[in-house]
C-alpha cells in the first residue's frame, strides 16, 4: 500500500486518489473543427513514458486536483502540487 500527499490534506492512503490525467497535455482546439480521430487521440492516446512523468491525479476525499510528479517505473512519489491558480 502506498502513501501519496495531497498538497490540501497531507499524506493519504492511496485507495483516496484517482489518475486523471497527463499534465500539460494540450486540448485540441477550436472543439467545431477538431476531427474525431484528433479527438479520440486526446482522449485515448497518452504517452506513457518510462520514469519521472507528471500526472494530474484527483483527491476523491477532498475533491481537488493536483500535480504529481512520479516515477512510473519505481512507483516513487517525488513531488504533488496544487493546480496553478489553486492554494494548498
Amino acid at each position: 500500500m502506498q502513501r501519496f500527499t495531497c498538497p490540501f490534506c497531507g499524506p493519504r492512503d492511496e485507495t483516496e486518489f484517482h489518475f486523471a490525467a497527463e499534465a500539460a497535455k494540450v486540448r485540441p482546439e477550436p472543439a467545431p473543427e477538431v476531427t474525431d480521430a484528433a479527438w479520440a487521440d486526446h482522449l485515448y492516446g497518452t504517452d506513457a513514458p518510462k520514469g519521472h512523468a507528471r500526472e494530474v491525479w484527483v483527491h476523491l476525499t477532498c475533491g481537488e486536483f493536483f500535480v504529481m510528479t512520479r516515477n512510473t517505473v519505481t512507483r516513487d512519489v517525488a513531488d504533488t502540487e496544487a493546480l496553478p491558480g489553486r492554494r494548498a
